[in-house]
């Protein structure tokens, strides 16, 4: 198990599915984080007071981490902030789906509501955790830009 949880080619390929993810989620927020800010409202789990300060912060740290990832650069704590991240947008999709709110995520674009999007956006989610904790317990540190 380990022989392929530390194999070079599937880390990088893992790596750049998870950063890729991470950076075009990242895209649209950045763009318009009024929209985003209204996509985390719609969750009814966050202070209004902090709303606004979590879409401006939220994609820019999203982009760091799949940049760092693909490149390599602070790998692991961009890999550990992703696995975080990832934990945080389960539980908030989770809670969502759990309280009967309908809604789209937010994750690639703004929208008020959705029928059965949430359930396919936790499906996506739990993949890509997996895949990000592959690269937690890989020890592969082949195709890094920067030198441990």
């Amino acid at each position: 198990m380990r022989r392929v949880i530390d194999n070079n080619l599937l880390t990088m390929l893992v790596r750049l599915a998870v950063g890729i993810t991470f950076i075009c989620a990242s895209y649209y927020k950045v763009v318009d984080p009024g929209a985003f800010a209204k996509s985390i409202w719609f969750y009814h789990l966050v202070p209004g007071s902090l709303i606004n300060i979590i879409a401006i912060v939220l994609p820019w740290v999203e982009m760091i981490c799949g940049l760092g990832i693909i490149f390599g650069f602070s790998y692991r704590g961009s890999v550990v902030v992703a696995n975080v991240m990832m934990l945080v947008f389960i539980f908030a999709l989770g809670s969502a789906i759990v309280r009967g709110i309908s809604l789209d995520c937010g994750c690639f674009k703004a929208a008020a509501s959705s029928t059965n999007s949430a359930w396919k956006t936790l499906w996506f989610d739990l993949v890509l955790m997996l895949l990000a904790l592959q690269l937690l317990f890989s020890r592969s540190r082949r195709w890094f830009l920067t030198r441990l």
